[in-house]
């Protein structure tokens, strides 16, 4: 599987361990690259990002629709077998879910879920979306794709953003948003969902204050199957790396990082 893989390296001297992000669903290695990759790459870490098969410009399946969790996963694994040293890893909202399925069978130096799907899964986000916009949902479960829940500027902003987002922002980030797979979403509500126990890497476990996709007591119930605590930003939406505060987010993983990771 060909899979996109965009990079951006520190001028100097650089850190010893590198940044691997995954994407979350309808998104790509795009989301990353705006923000979070110049910026961890200006403090010195090498930062890696991918897109998932049938995402940004990586090789689309002949039936997408039916790629499943451990295909991303998949995905996910071959990218680090070509880094030159394990990567922290860094999942947002899908990609939290793959991020955690690949510690059950691996180790990373230390990892980061980022408004990510919640270890008892999406059936309450079904239940939301499905009472907020119950045409598109049921458009998506008529047509097997998802795209129609997301598939116009302002379900995007709803799903993503804050509602003070420039119509500019929006219109850009909504152009290069995808379909996801049908069978990947029924994981994320049933068939594969996360196994804390299984799990042995450090992880630091982010929210957002006004996240319209996973509620802060749903990432605070993932924290403490983790035993830990989940951090809360205040005034953020769902694309905590696309907000208005993504530095504060950025700084904190940062300084969690300088603890967790020598």
């Amino acid at each position: 599987m060909k899979l996109e893989i965009i990079s951006k390296k520190p001028k100097g001297v650089s850190r010893a361990v590198p940044i691997l992000f995954v994407h979350g669903a309808w998104h790509g290695a795009w989301c990353w690259e705006k923000n979070f990759m110049p910026y961890f790459a200006e403090n010195g870490y090498t930062a890696y990002a991918l897109s998932l098969r049938g995402h940004g410009n990586s090789d689309v399946p002949a039936h997408f629709r039916w790629m499943r969790i451990a295909d991303y996963v998949a995905d996910v694994a071959q990218v680090v077998d070509q880094l030159p040293e394990k990567p922290v890893m860094v999942g947002h909202s899908m990609g939290g879910l793959i991020v955690q399925k690949y510690l059950e069978e691996y180790t990373a130096p230390a990892a980061v879920l980022l408004a990510s799907v919640p270890v008892k899964g999406v059936f309450r986000t079904t239940y939301r979306i499905a009472l907020r916009h119950p045409l598109a949902f049921l458009k998506a479960n008529l047509t097997w794709s998802l795209y129609p829940i997301i598939g116009k500027p302002n379900l995007a902003r709803d799903a993503f953003f804050s509602k003070d987002i420039s119509p500019d922002k929006l219109n850009g980030y909504f152009s290069l948003m995808q379909d996801e797979s049908y069978l990947a979403f029924l994981d994320m509500m049933l068939f594969n969902l996360p196994n804390p126990e299984k799990v042995s890497t450090e992880l630091l476990i982010l929210g957002a204050e006004e996240d319209a996709i996973f509620h802060p007591d749903e990432i605070e119930a993932t924290a403490a199957a983790y035993d830990t605590k989940a951090e809360i930003f205040k005034g953020m939406a769902h694309d905590m790396m696309l907000e208005a505060g993504w530095q504060t987010v950025a700084d904190r993983i940062m300084n969690w990082l300088d603890e967790e990771v020598v």
